[in-house]
């Protein structure tokens, strides 16, 4: 929904093509952003689509310049190549670095078509990666990048101290695992749910960030050999890390359990369920909280540039701030790839798109963030 709403009105979007396996979904998102600018110009249609199937996608890229997908990381790869076969670019909200690589597998069948890809353009990975290049472009010699972020509640809710603000499974593969960092300049892989550290937020009060995965994306094999840093933390407020600690312990985040009597039971599902049930709280709006921090030098003088985002639901449009983030920067990197802004192949975010010209029409988007020198 938010992405129609932005592609239709920022970026000069000409055919706003809303893609649902629920047809009735689809055509409720056009209402709504029609309800929300009735004086577009930009049509917009709603179709039905089964993203598993290469017929039902290719039907839907019918007559499009670009591919934007929402839909679960597992089919990232497939539809990225069913996009390449009908000369669509693509990108996608991404969260799992293996599917980003099987994308990136696509480089010469994209450039040959003349189209681009480009994975993990949702919130982090996404925006936190672009403000990292940001800082690395507008300076000499970049060492150090950390980057913060969380999607919270406006004040801690339940057992948690959290309210759910985006898939379960996409919160459970962050969870789960490793992440990779850069450390002394080296590629190293840190266990998720690990390294707490506290982080002060003048705006929330004290909170706390650990290790998750995916949201350095590719970054550390990106800058491999010119920053000596890049991680990655996830931000919550104090006690939620220890709990979660607790239930992946006990093996409440197990996709499978073998009883001792025999059955075998499904730990995961009973826990997705919950979450959905008891970490709702439709009544409490939610924040996202953004930091990147890039040190380094610039004309021989040390350099640090903060860049920091505090971003709220909108009773306006109704769009929760999770919605906001992660869904207006995804719409600019699709209006440079529609303006053929990004050069055709399959390439990571941080290297094919320009990273100055999107930070400047950021601000375009609805997207205020507050850039420190220090």
């Amino acid at each position: 929904m938010a992405l129609a709403y932005d592609l239709a009105k920022n970026c000069d979007a000409e055919l706003v093509r809303v893609v649902d396996s629920d047809e009735m979904s689809a055509r409720r998102a056009v209402a709504r952003v029609r309800k929300l600018i009735p004086r577009t110009k930009c049509k917009l249609e709603a179709r039905q689509c089964d993203v598993a199937r290469r017929a039902d996608v290719r039907a839907a890229l019918a007559d499009a310049d670009v591919a934007l997908s929402a839909v679960p990381y597992r089919f990232n790869a497939s539809l990225a190549a069913w996009s390449v076969e009908c000369n669509v670019s693509f990108l996608d909200l991404g969260g799992n670095t293996a599917v980003v690589r099987k994308e990136l597998a696509l480089h010469a069948r994209a450039k040959k078509a003349g189209v681009s890809i480009v994975p993990d353009c949702g919130l982090a990975p996404g925006l936190g990666n672009h403000l990292a290049a940001h800082g690395i472009a507008s300076m000499e010699r970049a060492q150090h990048v950390h980057v913060r972020c969380g999607g919270l509640p406006e004040r801690p809710v339940g057992p948690l101290g959290y309210k759910l603000v985006f898939n379960f499974r996409g919160l459970w593969n962050e969870y789960r695992g490793e992440a990779e960092f850069l450390r002394g300049g080296k590629l190293v892989r840190v266990p998720t749910l690990t390294e707490l550290e506290s982080f002060a937020s003048s705006e929330l009060g004290p909170l706390e960030a650990s290790v998750t995965s995916g949201g350095t994306s590719t970054c550390p094999q990106t800058w491999k050999g010119r920053l000596e840093t890049f991680d990655y933390k996830t931000i919550r407020y104090p006690g939620h890390w220890a709990q979660v600690r607790t239930l992946f312990e006990l093996g409440f985040m197990d996709e499978q359990l073998d009883a001792r009597d025999g059955a075998v039971l499904e730990p995961l599902r009973l826990t997705q369920e919950l979450f959905e049930q008891r970490l709702a709280f439709p009544e409490v709006r939610d924040v996202v909280l953004l930091r990147v921090s890039v040190r380094g030098s610039h004309a021989g003088r040390p350099l640090e540039l903060q860049y920091d985002l505090l971003d709220r639901h909108d009773p306006k449009t109704g769009f929760t701030a999770m919605e906001r983030t992660t869904a207006f920067p995804a719409a600019l990197v699709a209006h440079l790839q529609a303006r053929r802004l990004v050069a055709p192949g399959a390439r990571p975010l941080e290297v094919s798109v320009p990273a100055l010209r999107y930070f400047e029409e950021l601000a375009q988007h609805d997207i205020r963030v507050h850039l420190s020198v220090r």
